[in-house]
């Protein structure tokens, strides 16, 4: 990590984390909360995580970042906390720094999340990039998605609690597939939050190539590595989709290319520049959006990624939705049904 000088950046005011949160996120977290027995598991694991005691094993095995030590990271924060306007937080996060030579970040905590930083990744990026994973983390914290994440680590490693909850193994197993979709779509809206605070789609891009390769920039090349993001995305035929969407079922992450290919769509398309003019909902507006008006974003999301795929299987998909009148037209009409029960 090097320091490098501050330069202007627009301070988001009022802003709601809708602006930043991708509407599949939000769709699949409409659909994980439908899920049949989610509240019993919810419940279940809220009452065997101890919260206290995972912060104490980073508070007694990390250190924290403040103004005397990683002053800098602790700077970061408070900057991209002023340029996310962050105030439904009624403090930042607490920030650490673990010795681990893997390249990683996370935020954990159901009732008060903290961010968690490795000593690989600070010593892989430069002062912008990091401000980059800061705003990324933060933006989860905002979302709210620290809960969900906690809930899916801990049904992946607490090894016998299916037999215990009521709903069954067929059940959990559901809820687990749910809650890898929904992260997966987190991350991309959590990249979003992490560009807005650094208002540089150079620097995002940068850290996906770092965190795909673990190199230096000298060994990297923006083009090329869109182009195999692109031959990734476009590859083969419906088997290698099959076998895609094989490799990224238990993931809790999307593929490094698909990311930034993800957040550069976001770009192109004008709202990221239209954001940064002002032009997006505010939190005072928050208490009206409804969970109709989520399902129906990520229906069109979900319809414009089909008709946008080059892969076997999204191709399929859109023509099987152009037959049937498109996916959107068939998604509004659920959203129409139910209403009554929203």
């Amino acid at each position: 990590m090097t320091n490098q000088p501050a330069r202007g950046r627009v301070v988001l005011r009022d802003i709601s984390s809708r602006a930043w949160e991708h509407p599949a996120d939000r769709g699949a977290l409409v659909a994980l909360r439908k899920l049949k027995g989610f509240d019993t598991v919810l419940k279940a694991v809220s009452g065997l995580f101890n919260e206290r005691a995972v912060r104490l094993v980073f508070l007694g095995s990390a250190v924290r970042a403040d103004e005397r030590q990683f002053a800098t990271l602790h700077r970061l924060l408070g900057e991209v906390a002023e340029t996310l306007d962050a105030p439904d937080l009624p403090e930042l996060p607490e920030l650490y720094v673990a010795a681990n030579p893997v390249p990683n970040a996370h935020t954990l905590g159901m009732n008060k999340p903290f961010i968690v930083l490795t000593s690989g990744l600070v010593d892989l990026l430069e002062e912008d990039e990091l401000r980059f994973v800061l705003g990324h983390e933060l933006g989860h914290a905002i979302s709210g998605h620290a809960v969900y994440q906690t809930l899916l680590q801990r049904l992946l490693t607490l090894s016998g609690v299916f037999a215990s909850i009521p709903i069954g193994g067929l059940g959990i197993r559901a809820i687990v597939a749910a809650l890898h979709e929904w992260s997966r779509k987190a991350e991309l809206s959590a990249d979003r939050a992490g560009l807005l605070a650094t208002q540089d789609p150079a620097t995002a891009f940068r850290v996906h190539m770092k965190l795909a390769s673990g190199g230096l920039l000298s060994d990297l090349d923006q083009t090329a590595f869109f182009a195999q993001g692109q031959e990734y995305l476009e590859s083969g035929d419906l088997r290698d989709s099959v076998l895609k969407l094989l490799l990224i079922e238990n993931q809790t992450h999307p593929f490094a290319v698909v990311r930034a290919a993800e957040l550069r769509r976001w770009v192109d398309s004008g709202d990221y520049t239209a954001l940064l003019g002002g032009a997006y909902p505010r939190r005072v507006d928050d208490a009206t959006a409804t969970v109709t008006d989520a399902a129906r974003d990520a229906a069109r999301s979900y319809s414009e990624t089909f008709q946008q795929s080059q892969d076997a299987v999204g191709k399929l998909v859109h023509d099987a939705a152009g037959f049937l009148g498109s996916a959107k037209v068939w998604f509004d009409e659920q959203v129409r049904r139910a209403r009554g029960t929203e």
